[in-house]
């Protein structure tokens, strides 16, 4: 009887609140006053049945709920035979928790879009070499599958065959289509908007990319925050409160309705509705935004932050070094490039791939007498010469002479945080290569919109040598930076800054540095949302797009100002109920339901305007949103 009642509370609404119209209409036209009032007991008593139930399942469990508070004073106004009052309070409380589970279920709209792209089927290359379309549940780890145009990629995987291009808006916030081919990676809940894959599982179900951010956005709306354990505990002794006072005032002056009347102007239901709206709202904007928000706990210290620390391989810079300037010497030069591309393709060191991508496709000698010099580079014959390839340190070792001109501009390049590959043939020096990890596109300008988004201290930690750090370091104008930091250095570091009262974030890949990332108070990871960075961090940056950061920034600042504004709204008008209650003369059951209820459809509509956040173009300084 109970579940009827309750899945059928908007219809009961509804009859309530006809009832009530019908009383007023006979009233008002026919003068019936016996039929104006027995319409009204049966809008009051029918009114009253879920508010009443849902009282006595607080009580159960020993929660002095506003249920129970109005419960009361709809019984009060009923013995006082006030019966416009109690009809009419029944109908505005059910009708605000009407409109508050209306606008509630908007602010899950990430959610729901998300759960809505999940793919349901996929087609599976069978036995007999023919495609059959299956249950997604039904694919497992290695499978080959068949993505056509318009449809949605069902599992993390990688492109076996074919081409086409891929709208990632669901992974990464990201619009514009990513090309992919042979070997590129693919996310489930994708789409396909041309072009025909055959794809190979990786991932499938919960495992994928998508089903992880399913569950922690749905975790995350879930969890609460220091501020909504705070209301949680306020209302817990509150609302008993306000029913002592009501009997208090009863006791003292004998007026039930002016007793009753406390119990409808005191509910607390805007203060406990208002931080949870917030926090939802908020993490489903940046679910939405390719920027996942692990819990209401992680916007408290985020929207505080005194200090960013960033990581610089695969963070500031796009973790994949190229060749940025190429210096000659001499005669031979494309002879020394083939030289140096036979050894360089033997070799899977970063910098040799950026070497043998500088130099591109060209024919290869066989090389012979190879020697590696541990931190200097390495000799071998190739064509039948001594090529040398290395460090400054291994030519002076080996004899080569390095003129004036050479040296300067060796440290032109050093002084500009690039990493020298030199190359001589038969002693004498034919090329200098800078090679350099590019600064990912835009930092500098992400970088000053955290700035004026209030960060104190942009600090960079990196392995590499301190001269390419300070190179970088001055580039982007960060506040300081440090080279030849291991993982362990790292750490420490955070761990300083904390015990000196910090607010510290670690921008990291969610893999050597998770342990900064676990030990800061706001862990956020790039790395298109690996499993790694995904259980490591607090934050997540999907794609590893760093110009989600300052978006993250500003929402999560966003959504604490909003949650304050939401207290003080329920607060305010909860005293300013009474205090027209107390000196006013015009204030009635009626009239403070009314308020009652709007306040809290205030409270969540102001809460809803997160979803619609977007950094302001003052902040933006370019940024590629």
């Amino acid at each position: 009887m109970q579940r009827f009642i309750f899945r059928n509370k908007n219809k009961i609404a509804l009859i309530n609140g006809i009832l009530i119209a019908l009383a007023f209409i006979i009233r008002w036209t026919a003068g019936y006053m016996e039929i104006f009032t027995g319409l009204l007991v049966a809008a009051s008593i029918l009114g009253l049945i879920p508010i009443a139930l849902q009282a006595y399942q607080a009580l159960r469990v020993k929660v002095v709920s506003i249920d129970v508070l109005v419960t009361m004073a709809v019984g009060g106004a009923f013995a006082i035979r006030n019966f416009e009052e109690s009809a009419i309070v029944t109908f505005l409380f059910l009708f605000g928790a009407y409109l508050e589970q209306r606008t509630l279920n908007k602010t899950r709209s990430a959610i729901k879009a998300l759960t809505e792209m999940a793919p349901e089927t996929a087609w599976k290359l069978m036995d007999d070499g023919e495609f059959e379309e299956i249950d997604i549940d039904d694919v497992d780890e290695g499978d080959t599958l068949l993505v056509k145009t318009g449809a949605k990629v069902p599992v993390d995987g990688r492109v076996l065959s074919g081409e086409g291009s891929i709208n990632e808006a669901s992974i990464t916030g990201e619009s514009i289509p990513v090309a992919k081919e042979a070997g590129s990676g693919v996310f489930a809940g994708t789409l396909l908007d041309n072009g025909t894959l055959q794809i190979v599982a990786d991932r499938v179900g919960e495992d994928t990319t998508f089903g992880k951010i399913i569950e922690l956005v749905e975790e995350a709306q879930e969890s609460k925050s220091e501020a909504e354990r705070f209301i949680d505990r306020f209302s817990k002794y509150y609302t008993p409160a306000i029913l002592l006072v009501a009997i208090l005032v009863f006791l003292f002056t004998r007026n039930v309705e002016l007793a009753v009347t406390i119990l409808v102007l005191g509910c607390p239901g805007a203060l406990v509705i208002g931080v949870p709206v917030s926090n939802v709202a908020g993490i489903g904007n940046g679910a939405s935004h390719g920027v996942l928000l692990k819990g209401s706990e992680v916007i408290r210290d985020f929207s505080r932050l005194d200090t960013m620390i960033f990581d610089k391989t695969g963070t500031l810079t796009q973790g994949k070094p190229s060749v940025a300037e190429v210096q000659s010497y001499g005669d031979g030069i494309d002879e020394a490039r083939v030289f140096l591309a036979s050894i360089e393709r033997e070799s899977d060191h970063p910098l040799a791939l950026a070497v043998l991508d500088e130099i591109g496709e060209t024919d290869y000698l066989e090389v012979t007498d190879t020697h590696v010099v541990k931190g200097g580079g390495i000799t071998a014959s190739v064509g039948g010469c001594r090529v040398i390839v290395g460090n400054q340190a291994l030519m002076t070792e080996e004899g080569v002479p390095l003129s004036e001109q050479v040296r300067e501009d060796m440290r032109r390049l050093e002084r500009s945080g690039h990493s020298l590959v030199l190359t001589a043939v038969d002693g004498e020096l034919k090329l200098l290569m800078g090679i350099r990890d590019p600064i990912r596109p835009g930092v500098a300008d992400d970088l000053e919109s955290l700035k004026k988004l209030g960060v104190k201290n942009l600090v960079m930690l990196s392995g590499d040598n301190q001269g390419t750090v300070d190179a970088i370091s001055s580039e982007l104008g960060l506040t300081r930076a440090y080279g030849h930091m291991l993982p362990e250095d790292k750490s420490a570091y955070v761990k300083d800054l904390i015990g000196q009262g910090e607010i510290v974030a670690f921008v990291g890949d969610g893999v050597n540095d998770s342990p900064s990332l676990a030990l800061a108070h706001i862990g956020i990871a790039m790395g298109s949302g690996t499993e790694v960075a995904i259980e490591t961090s607090d934050v997540v940056l999907m794609n590893s797009d760093f110009s989600r950061l300052p978006h993250a920034l500003g929402l999560v600042k966003a959504t604490s100002r909003n949650m304050i504004q939401n207290i003080v709204i329920a607060v305010g008008v909860v005293l300013a109920l009474l205090a027209s209650l107390i000196f006013g003369e015009w204030m009635n059951m009626s009239i403070g339901m009314l308020v009652h209820e709007g306040s809290i459809l205030v409270v969540i509509l102001n809460g809803m305007r997160l979803l619609r956040y977007k950094l302001r173009p003052s902040y933006r300084l370019g940024s590629r949103e």
